[in-house]
């Protein structure tokens, strides 16, 4: 009988290793300890890391300031791993081992920045506008109720 696959999250492990992770790499960005040109003066964030499920590989998601030379970025951190690494171990000595890293352009912000756009585009919202619901007798006034106000029913007008 085939084994049943299952495309579940993270663990709980992964996600809080993932978390700690995160807090020390950003502590270590905001000191500004790596010494490398191509991060001078650069404020960089860390909007995630996902481990994988052995906790060997991490996977960080950095974006600069402003979303600015993320490539320059990203290829100045993987040049300093090493040294990042050996910081990270400095901070975190009750893991066994610390994974492997591995940088990434952190793009969700430029996905969002893109459906905003197309949600505000005047297609888009002519479409909106054509299609929103008659008032069919509903006062918004009156939070929404339609009231019967036929003679003889409890909720007539009188």
């Amino acid at each position: 009988m085939a084994k049943k696959t299952t495309t579940s999250g993270p663990s709980q492990r992964q996600l809080r290793v993932g978390e700690m992770l995160r807090h020390a790499l950003a502590a270590i960005l905001a000191r500004g300890q790596i010494t490398d040109p191509d991060l001078d003066g650069k404020i960089i964030t860390v909007p995630e890391v996902r481990l994988s499920p052995d906790l060997k590989i991490a996977t960080v998601y950095v974006m600069p300031l402003g979303g600015a030379h993320g490539k320059i970025v990203v290829k100045a951190l993987a040049r300093n791993v090493r040294y990042i690494k050996g910081e990270l171990g400095k901070q975190m000595r009750d893991m066994r081992f610390m994974p492997a890293i591995r940088f990434r352009f952190d793009e969700q912000f430029d996905e969002a920045a893109r459906i905003d756009k197309l949600l505000h585009d005047p297609r888009v919202t002519r479409d909106l506008v054509d299609d929103a619901p008659e008032a069919d007798g509903i006062n918004e006034d009156d939070g929404g109720f339609e009231h019967d106000t036929t003679p003889g029913h409890k909720g007539d007008a009188r």
